[in-house]
């Protein structure tokens, strides 16, 4: 064989492989679960996110041992969410409060800025910040996201509300970092002089480096065009963000989660008549 008839060989052999190799990645199969919660008011079906594993497997592994099987929804507020999963809650009595149970572990928070608290959003409560700084989710109560459509400057005022919080947190932890000791020597000097024009130009050198370390860490807020736009056509509950983990989405039953939002409630948020639930998994969706 001679040498243009093997390199011809060669290229046919590189182009099969490589279309060999584009075909096996197209099929490659990604599970995706989905659930039903089962109510007297109807049917809610959740889709669970790949994007948020922990979250998604321990539902799974809750509803697979039917844990969620005769709890109540035991809080609910109107254009807000409805939460339920507080093992507690399973044949309380009337009026008891309730909210403070779970299967005795939680699960480490799972942010994504690419996943907003829309309505219909399935999300893990957790203990507040004050005794959980870590914002690790429940291990067994969600929520769903009724929410309500909010204006561009709604948006835009949680937006600035909560970067003024990350900032002011941000500036803390930046002097004490011991790789800024110069800026905080600075600092300490200007402050001891009550030098406030110079202290002015010192907050404006160090602001853009705090703001772009929050951004590296994901604790700067921002929206893309896409996602004000669901905020405003569909609604949702955006001073959640990256605060709860949201681990999954209604695909059905929305206007059940409306019917159940809407039920008249006790002092607690807790509804007068019991709202039990059940959840079953269901087939695995598989993708190609």
């Amino acid at each position: 064989m001679n040498k243009k008839a093997i390199l011809l060989l060669l290229n046919v052999v590189l182009v099969l492989t490589v279309a060999y190799g584009q075909k096996k990645k197209k099929s490659k199969k990604e599970k995706t679960y989905y659930a039903v919660i089962e109510t007297k008011y109807g049917n809610i079906k959740v889709k669970l996110y790949n994007e948020t594993p922990l979250h998604r497997d321990n539902f799974i592994k809750l509803v697979k041992e039917g844990f969620y099987d005769s709890l109540l929804f035991h809080r609910v507020i109107n254009q807000f969410m409805i939460q339920g999963g507080d093992p507690d809650s399973k044949n309380a009595k009337p009026g008891e409060l309730l909210g403070n149970g779970g299967p005795g572990y939680t699960i480490p928070a799972e942010f994504n800025k690419n996943i907003i608290h829309k309505k219909g959003s399935l999300a893990a409560a957790r203990e507040p910040d004050n005794v959980n700084p870590q914002k690790a989710s429940s291990g067994s109560q969600f929520y769903i996201v009724q929410g309500r459509k909010m204006t561009k400057q709604e948006i835009e005022s949680i937006l600035q509300r909560k970067n003024k919080i990350a900032f002011e947190k941000g500036l803390m932890e930046f002097f004490v970092a011991p790789e800024n000791s110069n800026y905080k020597k600075r600092y300490e000097e200007l402050v001891a002089s009550q030098n406030q024009e110079e202290l002015k130009l010192l907050f404006d050198e160090v602001k853009p480096l705090i703001i772009m370390k929050l951004k590296e860490e994901g604790k700067w807020y921002e929206y893309t065009p896409e996602q004000y736009e669901i905020y405003e056509t569909i609604g949702g509950t955006p001073h959640l963000d990256m605060d709860y983990t949201i681990f999954g989405e209604v695909v059905e039953g929305l206007d059940v989660v409306d019917k159940i939002a809407a039920v008249q409630t006790d002092k607690n948020n807790r509804p007068v008549e019991d709202i039990v639930m059940t959840i079953k998994l269901v087939k695995k969706i598989i993708f190609r």
